[in-house]
């Protein structure tokens, strides 16, 4: 379920708060191949399926960029900023990787709005984040996030 607030003064009152989880959305190999294709990265432990199942994870995985980027769909489903004229990503200040991603699998964003900090004509807010693998041990990752929204 999402938080929706309307511009910067009521974003900057859930500082610290917990954004609760997200759906789980599968990571098909479709999804890989086409990751592959638009990053060029076609290591056989993405893409070849028979290859990957003699690997070190049994199964092809998903690239880690693969499962970062998927942090903003993920992310959208937690927090909607209205009122505002401009949302951008600003960077990454943490990214690890514990636990490959196989194909099949569902992830999910575990968030929290870590902070809100003003910035000329807007705020950048920090999200620590937790990719969750379904029925997984370790995350698929761990990350800080920075956003900017303008007013």
């Amino acid at each position: 379920m999402s938080i929706t607030v309307n511009g910067l003064d009521e974003l900057k009152k859930l500082a610290g708060s917990d954004l609760g989880t997200s759906e789980w959305i599968e990571v098909t190999q479709e999804r890989i191949n086409t990751f592959a294709d638009a990053t060029g990265d076609h290591q056989w432990i993405h893409v070849d399926p028979e290859r990957a199942k003699e690997g070190p994870f049994g199964a092809p995985i998903a690239h880690g960029y693969l499962t970062l980027s998927l942090f903003i769909p993920l992310f959208t489903e937690l927090l909607e900023v209205e009122g505002v004229s401009t949302k951008v990503n600003y960077g990454l200040n943490k990214v690890r990787f514990p636990s490959p991603v196989k194909v099949g699998s569902k992830i999910r964003l575990v968030g929290k709005l870590a902070s809100v900090d003003d910035v000329p004509g807007g705020v950048q807010i920090t999200v620590d984040g937790t990719i969750e693998i379904e029925g997984g041990a370790k995350p698929a990752a761990v990350l800080q996030s920075l956003s900017r929204f303008y007013s």
